[in-house]
């Protein structure tokens, strides 16, 4: 499962892309040159149940850190993950 990202100096993505369709998209805004700030998660009901919500999360996570970024998490999905995963902590705005 390979998550992809596009983004522009104002918004960007995160997404599962099956034959040519998003069946798992995450939006998210840049605030400043420091943040990001996730408004929207969602996937598809046909992949319910297989994580790839988590999956997205992870992957902003990881764009974080190699981008020495913070994440506000305001969408309610991402929110709760990252209220979870304690691991995340270190990006968590």
């Amino acid at each position: 499962m390979e998550i992809q990202q596009t983004d522009s100096d104002k918004k960007g993505e995160f997404y599962y892309e099956v034959d040519g369709k998003k069946l798992g998209l995450m939006t998210y805004s840049h605030a400043g040159s420091d943040k990001i700030i996730i408004d929207h998660t969602e996937v598809d009901a046909s992949l319910k149940g297989q994580g790839i919500g988590y999956k997205l999360v992870e992957a902003s996570v990881t764009y974080a850190r190699a981008n020495n970024l913070k994440i506000m998490p305001l969408c309610p999905f991402a929110n709760a993950v990252f209220k979870k995963k304690s691991e995340y902590n270190d990006v968590r705005f």
